[in-house]
């Protein structure tokens, strides 16, 4: 809640600096920092087919390498029309139509005169190119403003050249720049060519709009691909097609770890549509290629009709033995010892032994799948020597990198084709599936695609880990909370570190808000791979924390709202990267005032409510329940107070506070994922059941108007659905829920 809980997308998270935010190694220095932009990082491509005007706009860690930046940047402009390119992997959460319109903002260009196009993968004139860790709008907002109104500034100067006046006597509004004074004005398409040859303007004489001269930023704007998508055009990785092309399933071993000792080819390969069948070793990376068997057939049903016939005798001498039975045996052991300590502020024994009211409570999280709608796959051609790939993945850079490694070629030697994405949430941040199809493809000699099943997905996911945490808390004759005790059991698959989404960091809540804190964290050896999934740490300590809070308020006999407002205490920040208290304290007093808080509710109806800061963004939630005597739950409404600094479209962000709760929801109702014998016992949606629409609550969504810098919003509004839920739960039922999926401790939503 105090710390920035970014997600583990590989090698990147957010920087803040004092300007903007960009995107950094992940173990950089505290002390690192990027400063304004210069002269160098505007680069000008001119000559282009017909003459116009083209920018792109490099990162800083680029140009320093002296790169030329190719024709494929953020803005085109020539007689044809206007085109902006997006850069970053469109997952559902909207960028590809909220980065173009930052652009078009500052370069004062009519929508409907602008055609967006999914930009090339080319870390020489994009940076970093991903999805994850909400990072899309706050890593770009500055550097795409600063793009488009360059290019705006080039096509003043182009038409003050053309008229014979000042520059500073036009203006620019819908794709036109306008001469007033004698009512002349030309189209942008006019004036391209004429603009390519200006000199590119200096970053910091570049007069950027105030918030008030915004007239797209903050409007509801239909996503581009949406026609698209309802005409069913093959925007997706699963609809590629390529001339010859076979198609490919890959069997692994049901334990992560096993190796394949024999297996029935020559049957499989006698298969009706089996063009060939194959034993790969794996690269001895379990991120990128596990061993396996491949089939590759002339369609998909020939391809995972003979998966199905496929035999296959496993070496599992070194294979996972993981066990949800024995970790919680084991949990239930640890929660009574100490554990090595993250945090450890004031005199915590002290706090307790003088306290007025102490409550505990053992609060258990399970693993769960992502279960993206579009399941794991990637198009893949080796020909003379190179690769070329047309992957959803979250992570277009590393999968270049990865499958070069996979097939043995320079990371020059292929071309990643980014694709739309059937849902992500982090699942493709890895890119397993693409180094499995770079590896069929070389081995096969065709062009391949490579479809997992559902049960594949379920199998061979990265999973959000579960957890465990013995809580204690004190409070003192006032009712303050004077005393946070926190036992953490965790997992780790190399014995010196939690798994990603596993480990408490040193700001989490209530570090630096309640005087006497201890964090201790303990790991248990595990061997099934986890991963980051949406608002990563946040999304299982906001359910713990949060929960818990609420559970010391009613020790105490206060109001949950009263205690959670005085935790924040004064306005302030909390470290260059941690929440605003001042901020946290607004969202909640806006969702309490939005829901109602505090009014008389019928027997059997509660309300709930919950903070959290993750991913930069500070939100509130409260959730309106009743439940039944058989434990039937029915969130009524849900309402979302969010502080996330101007929002850039206002149906995409409401989009996204909206299918967080919603998957939240759904995930903490009756998600869970548990193995024996290194296996998932979970192989489909018949015993992963999703949340079904006649369930779904009403969701009340209100925004901050607030002047901090925008941040993202893909992630932070689902970490505080559960612990309002719960805390409603226990309003309406007085049955205090510890558990998650709630549907462990008997409960189901009506």
């Amino acid at each position: 809640m105090t710390g920035l809980n970014y997600a583990d997308i590989g090698d990147v998270v957010p920087i803040v600096t004092g300007e903007r935010r960009v995107v950094a190694d992940a173990y950089a220095p505290d002390d690192v920092r990027i400063g304004k932009l210069d002269r160098r990082q505007f680069l000008k491509l001119t000559g282009l087919v017909g003459g116009g005007l083209m920018l792109t706009f490099g990162t800083p860690k680029a140009l320093a390498k002296g790169a030329v930046l190719q024709p494929n940047g953020y803005v085109k402009i020539d007689a044809t029309g206007i085109v902006l390119y997006a850069k970053n992997p469109e997952i559902g959460q909207g960028v590809k139509t909220s980065l173009p319109m930052i652009i078009a903002e500052e370069l004062d260009a009519a929508w409907d005169d602008v055609q967006v196009v999914q930009s090339p993968i080319d870390r020489e004139t994009y940076g970093w190119q991903m999805a994850g860790g909400s990072t899309s709008i706050p890593g770009n907002w500055d550097p795409l403003r600063r793009a488009g109104a360059a290019a705006r500034s080039m096509l003043v100067e182009a038409a003050a050249k053309r008229w014979g006046v000042e520059a500073t006597s036009l203006s620019t509004r819908d794709s036109h720049v306008v001469h007033a004074a004698s009512g002349r004005k030309l189209a942008y398409t006019e004036l391209a060519a004429g603009a390519a040859a200006m000199d590119v303007p200096n970053p910091q004489s570049l007069t950027l709009k105030k918030r008030d001269q915004f007239r797209l930023i903050g409007k509801r704007i239909t996503g581009v691909d949406n026609d698209a998508l309802v005409r069913g055009e093959p925007l997706f990785g699963i609809d590629q097609m390529l001339p010859g092309m076979k198609y490919a399933v890959y069997q692994k071993c049901p334990a992560i770890g096993g190796k394949v000792a024999s297996a029935n080819l020559d049957a499989i390969k006698a298969m009706p549509g089996v063009h060939d069948a194959f034993v790969l070793e794996g690269n001895g990376n379990a991120m990128e290629l596990l061993p396996g068997v491949a089939i590759v057939a002339d369609n998909t049903f020939s391809a995972i009709q003979a998966k199905r016939a496929l035999k296959v005798e496993w070496d599992e001498s070194d294979a996972s033995k993981d066990s949800w039975t024995h970790a919680k045996a084991e949990a239930e052991r640890l929660r009574k010892e100490s554990g090595p300590q993250v945090v450890n502020t004031g005199d915590v024994d002290a706090a307790f032994a003088s306290s007025a009211k102490q409550a505990s409570g053992f609060y258990t999280y399970h693993f769960v799948s992502h279960a993206t709608l579009e399941p794991q796959n990637c198009t893949a051609w080796f020909k003379d020597g190179a690769l070329e790939l047309w992957a959803p993945t979250q992570t277009p850079a590393q999968g270049i990198g990865s499958a070069a490694k996979v097939v043995g070629v320079s990371p020059s030697k292929v071309t990643l084709h980014q694709l739309r994405c059937g849902g992500g949430f982090g699942r493709r941040l890895y890119n397993d599936f693409t180094c499995e199809a770079a590896a069929i493809t070389k081995r096969a000699g065709v062009p391949i695609k490579l479809q997992w099943t559902r049960e594949d997905d379920m199998a061979y996911d990265l999973y959000r880990a579960g957890g465990f945490h013995q809580m204690d808390g004190a409070v003192d004759e006032n009712g303050k909370v004077t005393g946070w005790r926190d036992r953490f059991i965790t997992f780790t698959n190399d014995g010196r570190r939690p798994v990603s989404g596993g480990g408490l960091g040193r700001g989490v809540f209530p570090a630096g808000l309640v005087d006497n804190v201890r964090l201790e964290q303990t790991a248990l050896p595990w061997m099934n791979r986890c991963g980051a999934w949406r608002a990563p740490g946040s999304n299982v300590f906001a359910f713990v924390f949060q929960s818990f809070l609420d559970e010391l308020a009613h020790a105490a006999g206060r109001d949950s709202l009263d205690v959670l407002l005085e935790v924040f205490g004064e306005p302030r920040q909390m470290g260059p990267r941690g929440m605003h208290t001042g901020r946290a304290a607004g969202v909640v007093k806006l969702a309490a005032k939005e829901a109602g808080w505090g009014r008389e509710l019928a027997d059997g109806r509660g309300m709930g409510i919950a903070f959290y800061y993750s991913h930069a963004g500070h939100i509130a939630e409260v959730a309106e329940v009743s439940v039944s005597d058989q434990k039937q739950v029915r969130v009524h409404k849900v309402t979302v107070a969010a502080d996330v600094g101007p929002i850039v479209n206002l149906s995409g962000a409401e989009n996204q506070m909206q299918g967080s709760v919603v998957d939240g929801l759904s995930t903490m109702t009756g998600l869970s994922v548990t193995f024996e014998n290194g296996r998932v016992e979970q192989s489909n949606f018949d015993r992963y059941p999703m949340l079904r629409m006649p369930s779904t609550p009403e969701v009340a969504v209100h925004f901050v108007d607030s002047d901090y810098p925008p941040t993202g919003l893909g992630e932070p509004a689902l970490p505080p659905l559960a612990p309002a839920v719960c805390n409603a739960i226990f309003a309406a039922s007085g049955h205090r829920i510890r558990t998650l999926p709630i549907s462990e401790e008997g409960f189901s939503l009506a």
